[in-house]
């Protein structure tokens, strides 16, 4: 097995960074042609891009908030013709469900859900025509055990999740398949101030059953097969890489 993915064009959302980079540099090495996101111009983002660029692979670099929809509207106008769409980019606002606000809930909800809509309504169209697709989301452990102080972020993973099965059987006969990606604890930018306190990263250790974070590659050898031919029969799957944590 090869999950050679040379002649396909892939765009990872939220790759300038964490999970989203080593997903993105992975297509890469796999032979897709990758545009790179990020949700503002940035040196991350530009070093992310020589990355992919030095693999011979970089399509494009786009930059777009996505928790604004006229934003993801514009971003598609600049989109070429994708077949692999892995919606990867997330915010995540902790605060206990008490405090939220309107903008705070709609802020991620957008991010979260609505621009991973919105894109797939965009580039489906392009894979129904070539009778090949690939579409990923990523969710979250959170799908089944929420994080109390994280009510709009993990209802939005649920969501994501229920979106992607009810596409699988509505785009299966295309030859696309569409399949959620649920990381658990995974060691990244994003969490790196809150495991600086030992007894909190103690305790989260404790709850997953390996005894360890994730890093940021333990996601990207699944999302790989999910895109290449050899996972083509995998369809409408909720796949957990959480160390046993959703257990």
């Amino acid at each position: 097995m090869t999950f050679d993915l040379s002649g396909h064009t892939a765009l990872v959302t939220g790759s300038s960074r964490g999970i989203g980079s080593a997903i993105a540099l992975e297509l890469a090495n796999a032979g897709a042609s990758v545009i790179v996101h990020s949700s503002k111009p940035s040196a991350v983002a530009d070093d992310m891009a020589a990355k992919i660029n030095a693999l011979g692979k970089l399509q494009a670099v786009i930059a777009a908030d996505l928790s604004k929809p006229e934003e993801v509207v514009s971003m598609k106008r600049d989109l070429p013709e994708i077949d692999i769409l892995v919606l990867n980019a997330s915010i995540q606002i902790r605060k206990p469900w008490r405090d939220i606000t309107i903008e705070e809930y709609t802020t991620q909800m957008n991010c979260n859900f609505l621009a991973s809509l919105l894109l797939i309504q965009h580039c489906a169209g392009y894979m129904q025509e070539r009778k090949w697709g690939r579409i990923v989301t990523i969710g979250s452990v959170q799908e089944l055990k929420p994080h109390p102080d994280m009510l709009v972020y993990s209802s939005s993973k649920c969501a994501q999740a229920g979106m992607a099965r009810s596409l699988a059987s509505q785009l299966a006969g295309y030859g696309i398949t569409v399949n959620n990606v649920a990381p658990g604890v995974i060691y990244t930018d994003r969490n790196k101030e809150a495991f600086a306190d030992e007894e909190y990263a103690k305790s989260v250790r404790k709850s997953i059953p390996l005894g360890y974070y994730g890093e940021k590659e333990d996601l990207a050898g699944i999302v790989r097969l999910l895109c290449s031919e050899e996972g083509r029969y995998i369809t409408g799957q909720d796949i957990f890489v959480d160390g046993g944590k959703s257990l």
